[in-house]
């Protein structure tokens, strides 16, 4: 384990200046977006590499929220280090997904309990075998009931970390993803889930359906950024 000093090379913020409980977004602007419209007395903590991140306060509560970038190589970075080095304790990936299955429409909420992967960002912890990503079932819980009490329908279940965006056109090897019920696609949460796990941590994705697999439907870079609002609320409800 590396040194236990801050700032740290990817993050610039101080001991004391990040709240246990922080929602990760990938994308930066979103991180900006939620801190403007959704907290209070709000403190930008990190501009490296313009990755922002903020700690301000929601309905009296203290909470945190930084981007991460894209796959698990990029989450995995910060994770570990607002883990190892700032004290996080419950950490909340907000992002984007593509439907896998036909129930799950855009735009829809779907909570991750499970991760599969492509990605080799596991087998780095040298297990005797495969490890299965899964949330913090204590987060899963509260976010099904804010989301209960909000009147936010949502799906829970399997979603996949690919570590590609742009497949390549070949035939399918064996059983496809969606044969296994797996909801929807995206890049990070295997690696969260892991680096939480060993830490001892909570961890939960939470993920918008921005386009769909089944269907064709996308949306709109600047809709992601600033119109997917409903895990936003979810998620801070967990500070």
């Amino acid at each position: 384990m590396a040194e236990r000093t801050v700032p740290t090379p990817h993050i610039g913020a101080k001991a004391g200046d990040i709240a246990e409980t922080i929602l990760l977004p990938g994308d930066p602007l979103r991180a900006k977006y939620i801190a403007d419209n959704f907290l209070t007395d709000v403190t930008q903590f990190n501009t490296t590499r313009n990755m922002f991140g903020y700690t301000g306060y929601y309905n009296g509560k203290r909470v945190s929220v930084m981007g991460t970038g894209m796959g698990c190589p990029s989450i995995g970075i910060y994770s570990y280090e607002l883990i190892h080095f700032y004290g996080c304790k419950n950490l909340i990936r907000i992002g984007t997904a593509g439907a896998m299955q036909p129930q799950v429409k855009v735009r829809d909420v779907v909570f991750g309990m499970g991760a599969c992967t492509t990605s080799n960002y596991i087998k780095q912890f040298r297990l005797p075998g495969d490890y299965s990503c899964i949330c913090s079932y204590e987060l899963l819980q509260k976010a099904a009931k804010a989301a209960d009490e909000l009147g936010i329908q949502y799906h829970v279940g399997n979603i996949l970390s690919s570590d590609m965006f742009y497949n390549p056109e070949l035939p399918p090897v064996g059983t496809t993803w969606d044969k296994m019920g797996v909801l929807a696609v995206e890049m990070e949460a295997a690696a969260l889930y892991s680096n939480a796990a060993y830490a001892g941590v909570n961890a939960l994705c939470i993920l918008t359906i921005s386009d769909s697999m089944i269907t064709g439907e996308v949306t709109t870079a600047e809709e992601r950024q600033t119109t997917f609002t409903n895990m936003m609320k979810i998620a801070l409800s967990l500070a």
